[in-house]
This record gives C-alpha cells, sequence and structure tokens, in this order.
C-alpha cells in the first residue's frame, strides 16, 4: 500500500496562516470555504477540519501537532468534508482516528507517525475476486448490491452502490479480480462505481426505517444478559472509576458478543490497552466461526498520546465504518473507549475558540453530540431495491460507550448526558473492583429499558423458565440489599434464620453468578443454558433450606454441609454439557438436605 501524495489544484481556495494556538489554527483570505470542510495547512499539509467561519476568516483544528508552524504558511481548502473510504480490506486492519492505516505508515517511517504522513486507508494493489450480481440495463439506487467480495472466510462483503447514487446499469464486469478503484460498473449517464467509494464520517448513512428492537445483542456474561440485557441496536453505556475494568468488559464484550463485524475505538485510551487488543485478538479463535477474532475486527486507535483533536473524529470515522457494515446487512457492535476522552478534546476545542463554556467547562452543546452520536445506533431496513418475492435487508448497530467519571462520581455532565440518551447502564463499581469482584456491575444501580421488548423474544427462544429466574434473582439481591442496612445497625446475629438464609443465599448468586473470570476458558463466555442451569441450582438451593428451616432444624447446620462448595464449582464447568451436570446437582442437593433430622 502506498503512502498517498497530496496535490493542490488550482481552482482550490488558499489562504495564509494567521494564528495558531495548540492544535487549532486561524488562516485568512478563505472566502469560498464552508463548516466541516478540510484543510491542508502549512508546508506539511497537515489535515485539520473547519470548525467556524468569520467573514474571510476561518478557524479549524488540526489533527497532529502544530510545533514548529509559523506564521503566513498556506492553508489550502480541499473542497471536501472529513470522509472515510469504504469497500473490502476493512476488516483486521488497524487505523488511526482520521483512518490512516498505522500498519503501512509504520512500515514507512518506523513506530513513530511522522507529522503531515498520510496513506489511502484501502489497498489499491490487493485485487479481490469480484461476483457481480446486477446485469446490464438493470435500475439501481443507493444500497443496491454490485456484486459481493469473500473478504474473510467466514465474511462475505456486499459491494453497495453509494448513497445518493442512481441510474440504468450500462455496462458490468464480469467475474473476476480486481482492486477496489477498478470500474465494476457504469451508469447510463457515465457515472463509474467502484467496489469501494468515500462517504463523509459525520453524516449518519441512510436507511429505509428504524425497527423496533426485538432481539437480544448477548455478551457472554451472566449479569448482562441474564439481569440487563440490551437489544440488537441498542445502546449502553459503561461507567466506572479507575481500576474498575471498563476496558475488559469491552473486550469480553468484543470477544464473545453475537455480532458479526466489531468496530472498536480506542479513544484517548493508553497505548498498552490498545497493544493488549493488536497482540491479543489475532491469536484468539472467534467462538461464532472458529476463525481468528480479528478477521471480524476494525481497530480505531487514538491512544492518549496522540494529537487531542483527532479524538473527536475517531469515534465518527469508527461510527461510519459501522454504519456501512450494517447496511450490508450484519449485525454490528462499536466499542467506544472512553466517551470521556472525546468529550474532553470537545472541552478543550471549544476553550481554544474561546466558545461560552456550560457545566464544569464543556462546551453547551456536549449533549447534542452525544445524544447524535447514540441515535445513529439501531436496528434498521437498509436502503435499497427489494427483489420481487423476498425479505428487505436488516441490518443493526449497537453500541456500547465506556465513560470515566473522575473519581466515579456519575453526576458530572458526560456520565449524565450518556444516561438519558442510551438504554441501559451497566454501571461499574469500584469498590466491588477492589474486592476482585469481576465484572464489577452495581446490580442495585444499573438498568435496561429494552427488557420488555425482548420478553417475546426470551419466551420464544430462552430455555424455559428464563424470564421467572430472572426474576427470582432479582428479588433476592433486593431482599439482600434490604437486610444489610439491618445488618450494618445490629449485626447479622439479631436476624432470624430465614433472614440470615437471605444473607447466605445472596451471597451465593454474587460469587457463583454474578461473578465471571474473563481469563478462564471454561468461564469467560457463559450460553443462555449455562445462565439459567447455575440459577436453576443456586435457587433450588434457596428453596430446599427454606423447607429445612420450617422442619426446625438450625441454619448453622445446613452451613456446615459441603455442599456450598460443590455449588461454587458449578461455574467453572464447560458451556458443553452442562445441563446434565445441573440436573445431577440439584438432585445432590434434594438428597443431602433431605436427610437432614433435628438435633
Amino acid at each position: 500500500m502506498a503512502v498517498a501524495e497530496q496535490q493542490v489544484g488550482q481552482d482550490q481556495v488558499i489562504g495564509s496562516l494567521v494564528r495558531i494556538s495548540g492544535p487549532m489554527i486561524e488562516a485568512k483570505g478563505m472566502y469560498g470555504v464552508t463548516m466541516g470542510e478540510i484543510v491542508r495547512v502549512g508546508k506539511l499539509q497537515l489535515m485539520g477540519e473547519v470548525i467556524r467561519i468569520e467573514g474571510d476568516k476561518i478557524y479549524a483544528q488540526v489533527f497532529e501537532s502544530t510545533d514548529g508552524m509559523f506564521l503566513g504558511e498556506e492553508v489550502v481548502a480541499t473542497g471536501e468534508p472529513l470522509t472515510v473510504e469504504l469497500g473490502p480490506g476493512l476488516l483486521g486492519t488497524t487505523y488511526d482516528g482520521i483512518q490512516r492505516p498505522l500498519i503501512t505508515l509504520q512500515q514507512t517511517s518506523g513506530d513513530f507517525i511522522g507529522r503531515g504522513m498520510t496513506a489511502v486507508a484501502l489497498d489499491r494493489e490487493k485485487k479481490w475476486h469480484f461476483v457481480p450480481v446486477v446485469s446490464v440495463g438493470q435500475e439501481v439506487i443507493g444500497g443496491d448490491i454490485l456484486g459481493t467480495v469473500q473478504e474473510t472466510q467466514f465474511i462475505q462483503h456486499r459491494v453497495l452502490v453509494p448513497p445518493r447514487v442512481k441510474g440504468k446499469i450500462a455496462s458490468v464486469v464480469t467475474e473476476g479480480e480486481y482492486t477496489v478503484t477498478d470500474i465494476v460498473a457504469t451508469l447510463e449517464d457515465g457515472t463509474e462505481l467502484q467496489m469501494m467509494h468515500k462517504f463523509p464520517v459525520k453524516f449518519p448513512r441512510p436507511f429505509a426505517r428504524k425497527l423496533p428492537p426485538d432481539e437480544p445483542f448477548l455478551t457472554g456474561q451472566r449479569v448482562l444478559d441474564m439481569l440487563f440485557p440490551i437489544a440488537k441496536g441498542g445502546s449502553a453505556i459503561v461507567p466506572g472509576g479507575f481500576g474498575a475494568g471498563k476496558t475488559v468488559v469491552e473486550h469480553s464484550i468484543s470477544k464473545y458478543c453475537n455480532a458479526q463485524v466489531i468496530v472498536y475505538v480506542g479513544c484517548g485510551e493508553r497505548g498498552n490497552e490498545m497493544a493488549e487488543v493488536l497482540t491479543e485478538f489475532p491469536e484468539l479463535e472467534d467462538p461464532n466461526t472458529g476463525d481468528t477474532l480479528m478477521n471480524r475486527t476494525i481497530l480505531v486507535v487514538n491512544t492518549s498520546n496522540m494529537p487531542v483533536a483527532a479524538r473527536d473524529a475517531s469515534v465518527y470515522t469508527g461510527m461510519a465504518i459501522a454504519e456501512y457494515y450494517r447496511d450490508q446487512g450484519m449485525d454490528v457492535a462499536l466499542m467506544a473507549d472512553s466517551t470521556s476522552r472525546w468529550a474532553e478534546a470537545l472541552r478543550e476545542i471549544s476553550s481554544r475558540l474561546e466558545e461560552m463554556p456550560g457545566e464544569e467547562g464543556y462546551p453547551t452543546y456536549l449533549s447534542e453530540r452525544i445524544a447524535t452520536f447514540y441515535e445513529r445506533c439501531g436496528q434498521v431496513e437498509c436502503v435499497g431495491t427489494v427483489p420481487e418475492g423476498e425479505k428487505p435487508r436488516l441490518g443493526s448497530l449497537t453500541a456500547v460507550g465506556a465513560v470515566s467519571p473522575p473519581g466515579g462520581d456519575y453526576s458530572e455532565p458526560v456520565t449524565q448526558t450518556s444516561m438519558r440518551v442510551s438504554g441501559a447502564l451497566w454501571a461499574l463499581d469500584s469498590t466491588l473492583a477492589y474486592r476482585r469482584h469481576y465484572p464489577s456491575v452495581n446490580w442495585n444501580r444499573s438498568y435496561s429499558l429494552y427488557f420488555d421488548g425482548l420478553k417475546g423474544w426470551f419466551e420464544q427462544n430462552a430455555p424455559t423458565g428464563w424470564i421467572q429466574r430472572r426474576q427470582d434473582a432479582m428479588t433476592l439481591l433486593q431482599r439482600d440489599a434490604e437486610l444489610q442496612e439491618v445488618v450494618q445497625l445490629v449485626g447479622p446475629d439479631a436476624l432470624q434464620d430465614n433472614e440470615r438464609l437471605i444473607l447466605e443465599c445472596s451471597r451465593l448468586v454474587r460469587e457463583v453468578f454474578l461473578q465471571q473470570n474473563a481469563f478462564s476458558k471454561n468461564d469467560a463466555s457463559c450460553t443462555m443454558a449455562k445462565m439459567i442451569g447455575i440459577l436453576d441450582v443456586l435457587m433450588t438451593f434457596y428453596d430446599e433450606c427454606s423447607a429445612v428451616l420450617k422442619r426446625e432444624i438450625p441454619l448453622s447446620r445446613i452451613l456446615a454441609l459441603p455442599i456450598r462448595e460443590d455449588i461454587a464449582r458449578l461455574r467453572d464447568e464447560p458451556n458443553e454439557g452442562f445441563t446434565p451436570k445441573k440436573d445431577a446437582m440439584q438432585e445432590k442437593i434434594r438428597q443431602t438436605l433431605s436427610t437432614l433430622e433435628a438435633a
């Protein structure tokens, strides 16, 4: 993949640099430039985005360091907004916030990116086996499928007609090997269609209609899938203080969720965390296909040591790529880690523009930006012609955004705004994390607004009794929370045996069901059958113990039994063949407790 060369056309607007303030520059003589347009700044041709216009003056945020620039340097308008290249070759690639392929830059300049360097996002030399599905004379509109490419072993890439393009096919190539820039079809009006096209990142891709969320986005995490599930096309936020485990949660979801494509945006995170993804994902096996996990993943990396202005672009770059695969009819998951760093970038840019600050210095339009971002999620009917007798093409885009509130304070603006516009809150608790309880999801604070819409799916597709067992677990945890207040005042010895039993069984639910070891082969991901199986065993133990207490047998006799250790080891059993082991454990509980007799 060759490094791209920047060319300046004769008809482009050229101004001069009059002010430099960190990543923000001011240039004059820029009549005709539009908001959001990309400009090239200085001799190094650094990329910047216009964010304010005053007469012939423009203000632009530069996506690289402005060190060494001087006043009077040229600023050249490109005439285009910030765009991404979309086509075969995205999967398995690592980009920075403005879609420069990092591996290509490393091969060109070493481990550190030189200022002004750029490279095309999609390999111009690699050939793909293109199979056309359109014919001459056929009417096509934006979103129609021109042909297919086998992008990876298990993912077939559908080459789409770009949005807002329509016409009648005048010519189309035969099946064969082509690069992404080769012309594969031509319309009667002369429009030439390639396997790739460009699309502005800050504009949502069109869709025919948005559908109600009625199918769950399964993560393999028991506490999330059972207690706080979200739908495909939904959104969830994962707020938590330092060390609460936000990144590990997002890594686990990326590995084990039921999405076909993962877009992971590392926005302002530490470089070692993204390095872990780069080294770990190619070695991990995709549980859905058996292929390497990286072959269904796209990484957009803007670590904390990269230019702050590119953080704003990185989340939009990831979203635009995710929408593209959604429009192909796939289920896509977008992981944004972390949206707080994005908000901090907005705050810095806003302060340099000398805008009126809002709460805690964030710009007053913070809530609008966050809401617009999450509103691009959804399960949709894709645009395009629906062949007679076939169903419309459906796709979904699910977003999980990590939030890093300072000191774990959920009242700060980014967390509060995200809670208002997202459909689920997976609240991480630093106290639980310090106790080594992972994932450290606070079950009393978390919630999901999607469960009512998913009830029908769970009733038809989940193991029998799913909804009832979920309610049983939630009730037990709620009663435990109420009793903990009493315990803190008078101690557990003041409680009656049936109340102490609630505390003991709730502890088992927390340790056996809610905790999950991300580094255990058998416990890192959990099937629905294993989830409800563990709860069945725990609730059977609670019911049988309650019956024993009614026979006036003291609780101390029950707690002395070794059966509790056998129950605790259940979560380390493999997913395959779990049901027979669950049935055997339930029978063992009944037999053990039925033999207890009063002293």
